[in-house]
C-alpha cells in the first residue's frame, strides 16, 4: 500500500536536496483539457462508478485510494498535456485535486490502456529513452519521503516501490523516478515562455482492475495536486519554488477554466479555515438550504462531536450527501411538484418526467458554512436531462460515505462558476462567484508584475469538449536568491 509519509517539516529540507527545480520566479501554465465531452456524452453508470472509486479513496484514514472516470454534466475530471524527459514527450494525465501521487503509465507497463475513447495519442513513458531520467532506489532521502518511516522491504539498491489501492480493489504498481518537466512559464499577459524542472513521479509497471486494459477514458497517468510531499505544489514549495496556494475556477456554463498555483490578487475572496487533521480539503458546515428554508436536519455544533463536514474536491462529479440527509432533501425539492412520479433510472439517478422550466418549478439548495461563505445549487445546475427526462445530480451517500454519515462530499455540481483559492500555508479556502469564462489576474512575487491569465480551449475537434487552463505560478525563493 502506497503510504505517504506526513513531513511537512522534516519534507522541506529532504525534498529541498533531492528535487530543486530550477526555474525562475514567475508564472507557469498547463493546458487542461475535460476529460469528456460536452453534457450527457458519458454513460451514467460510469459516472456513478467513478465517483465512488474516488470516494472512497478519500474517505480512508491513512490509504489513499485513488480513481477515475467520467461524467455527463459537462464538469467532472480533467487532462492536461505535460511535456517530461529530454527528448521531451507531450503526455495526458488526469489533473486531481483530490489525490496527491503524481504517476505514468510506464513502457512494458502490465495491463496497462494502450487506446482511448478521448481523441488522443496515449503515451507510455520510457526513462531508457530520456536522458535526463533517473531511476530512484532505496537509500535515497526522495524515497523516504514518500514513505511514513522507512520499510523494512526497501532494501539499499532496489528500486523504491510505491502501489495506489482504489476503492473497488483496481490497482497501480510500479517504481518512483526522477526526469525532467517541460512547463511553460507565464511571461506576460496570455503569453508564455519555455521553463524546465526536475520532479519525483511514479512509473507505473502494473495495473489491475477497472483501469487496466480497455479502459474507454484511459490517459497516461494522474496528477496530484493535493497537500502531501508527493504531490508536484509540495514537492516545488520544498524546494522553494512555488509557495503553497493554488486556485481554480470552473465554468459550467460555457466549459472551461482556469486552474492556478500561486497568488491570485484578482477577484478577491473571503477564506475560513479548513478542518484540522483532515488529510482533505474540508470545511464546517452549519446548514443548508432550500428555498431559502433551512433543511431541517441534524447540525452538530461542535467539530469534536463528529460536526457536519463537507470535501470540497473538483475531481468529484456530483454531490454526495448523508443518507439521513438525502430522504428530506429530496422531499423538499419536491413539494412543489407533488404528481411527480420518481423511478431508479440505470440504478444510479432518481429521475422523472417533467415538461416545465426546472428553474422555475424547483428551488436553489444552498450550503451555508462558518464564516459566511455559500455554494448555491440551481435547478439546471443538479438536474440534467437524458433520454427524455429529468434526473437528480444528488447521491445518497450510503453507498460512497460508509460509517461516515456527517460527511458531504461536494463536487463540480456545487464548485463550478466560483473562483476558489486555497492556501496551504494558512490552511484556509475561500471563493467568490465569478465568470470562468473570463480570466484572473496573478502576482509574479519576484519582479511584482501582474499577469492576467484566462481560459483556454486545447482542443479543435469538437466546440463540446470541456476544457480547462490550468496555470502554474512559481516564485523564487529566498534561499534560491541568496
Amino acid at each position: 500500500m502506497f503510504k505517504i509519509m506526513n513531513l511537512r517539516k522534516k519534507g522541506c529540507f529532504i525534498l529541498l536536496s533531492v528535487l530543486l527545480v530550477h526555474v525562475v520566479g514567475g508564472n507557469v501554465v498547463f493546458n487542461v483539457e475535460h476529460k469528456f465531452g460536452g453534457r450527457g456524452r458519458a454513460v451514467l453508470k460510469e459516472l456513478k462508478a467513478h465517483d465512488v472509486r474516488r470516494h472512497g479513496r478519500m474517505l480512508a484514514p491513512a490509504d489513499f485510494q485513488l480513481g477515475g472516470n467520467g461524467n455527463p454534466t459537462g464538469s467532472g475530471l480533467y487532462f492536461a498535456r505535460i511535456s517530461i524527459g529530454t527528448p521531451s514527450k507531450d503526455y495526458h494525465v488526469q489533473v486531481d485535486t483530490g489525490s496527491d501521487l503524481f504517476w505514468l503509465n510506464c513502457a512494458g507497463c502490465n495491463n496497462c490502456s494502450t487506446k482511448t475513447t478521448l481523441g488522443i495519442e496515449l503515451t507510455q513513458y520510457n526513462i531508457h529513452a530520456s536522458t535526463s531520467g533517473k531511476s530512484i532506489t532505496c537509500e535515497q532521502d526522495v524515497c523516504a519521503a514518500m514513505f511514513e518511516g522507512e520499510s523494512s522491504e526497501c532494501k539499499v539498491g532496489k528500486p523504491c516501490e510505491f502501489e495506489v489501492k482504489y476503492a473497488d480493489g483496481t490497482k497501480v504498481a510500479g517504481n518512483f523516478v526522477k526526469d525532467r518537466v517541460n512547463l511553460d512559464q507565464v511571461s506576460g499577459d496570455y503569453k508564455t515562455s519555455p521553463l524546465q524542472g526536475n520532479i519525483a513521479f511514479g512509473c507505473a509497471s502494473k495495473q489491475s482492475g477497472d483501469l487496466a486494459g480497455s479502459s474507454k477514458s484511459a490517459v497516461d497517468g494522474i496528477i496530484g495536486f493535493g497537500s502531501l510531499n508527493s504531490s508536484l505544489i509540495s514537492q516545488l514549495a520544498a524546494s522553494g519554488t512555488v509557495k503553497k496556494k493554488f486556485a481554480h475556477c470552473l465554468d459550467g456554463v460555457k466549459g472551461g477554466g482556469i486552474f492556478a498555483i500561486g497568488q491570485v490578487v484578482e477577484p478577491h475572496v473571503n477564506s475560513v479555515p479548513l478542518l484540522s487533521n483532515k488529510s482533505h480539503y474540508t470545511l464546517p458546515l452549519d446548514h443548508i438550504e432550500v428555498g431559502g428554508q433551512v433543511l431541517n436536519i441534524p447540525t452538530y455544533k461542535s467539530e469534536s462531536k463528529s460536526s457536519q463536514a463537507a470535501i470540497l474536491d473538483s475531481g468529484t462529479t456530483l454531490a454526495y450527501i448523508p443518507s439521513k440527509v438525502y430522504k428530506a432533501l429530496i422531499d423538499k425539492l419536491r413539494e412543489k411538484q407533488p404528481e411527480l412520479k420518481i423511478h431508479r433510472f440505470e440504478g444510479v439517478h432518481d429521475c422523472f418526467k417533467y415538461s416545465g422550466k426546472i428553474d422555475d418549478g424547483f428551488p436553489a439548495v444552498t450550503f451555508k458554512f462558518k464564516g459566511n461563505l455559500s455554494l448555491t445549487a440551481y435547478p439546471h445546475d443538479y438536474l440534467f436531462e437524458t433520454k427524455n427526462e429529468w434526473c437528480f445530480s444528488w447521491q445518497d451517500g450510503g453507498d460512497v460515505m460508509k460509517d461516515d454519515d456527517a460527511t458531504y462530499l461536494l463536487g463540480d455540481m456545487l464548485l463550478s462558476n466560483n473562483l476558489f483559492q486555497y492556501d496551504l500555508e494558512k490552511k484556509t479556502i475561500g471563493w467568490t462567484q465569478y465568470d470562468c469564462s473570463s480570466n484572473i489576474k496573478v502576482k509574479d512575487e519576484t519582479s511584482g508584475n501582474v499577469y492576467t491569465v484566462g481560459a483556454h480551449n486545447i482542443s479543435s475537434a469538437s466546440t463540446m469538449t470541456f476544457t480547462f487552463f490550468f496555470s502554474l505560478i512559481s516564485f523564487l525563493c529566498y534561499l534560491l536568491l541568496k
